[in-house]
């Protein structure tokens, strides 16, 4: 398995990228465009375990639209072969402490590079 060809990684950080200010300008249709349309799909959130592409695309509509600005830092993006990638980064919000994470498994299927899987939790700063 060829690991970061740079096409592939290319593609896999412009879908990132899209994901991203889909997130903080609650583009709906973005996000849920991004995740892969199939009841295998999973996503555990900070609060909430969600599996399915319905589940995930009614919590989209549900989510609140206010508060979403976040800062990234230390981004991981591997590409796993041509179809395949991993992105992993951390997150700050502004007034808050607490550190986000976030990983997603990226897959390329016919329609795109879609998240097939997702997980987002929270941690308190070290002190």
């Amino acid at each position: 398995m060829r690991l970061d060809d740079t096409s592939v990684l290319e593609e896999v950080k412009a879908a990132f990228a899209e994901y991203e200010q889909a997130l903080i300008s609650n583009d709906v249709v973005t996000l849920d465009k991004l995740f892969w349309n199939d009841p295998r799909v999973v996503r555990y959130g900070a609060t909430e375990n969600l599996y399915g592409y319905d589940q995930i695309a009614e919590f989209r509509k549900q989510r609140p639209s206010k508060g979403l600005y976040r800062e990234l830092h230390n981004t991981v993006i591997t590409a796993h072969g041509p179809d395949m990638a991993t992105a992993w980064t951390e997150f700050t919000r502004p007034g808050s402490a607490r550190i986000g994470r976030q990983s997603q498994v990226w897959a390329r299927r016919p329609e795109g590079w879609r998240i097939v899987a997702a997980h987002v939790s929270l941690m308190d700063p070290a002190t």
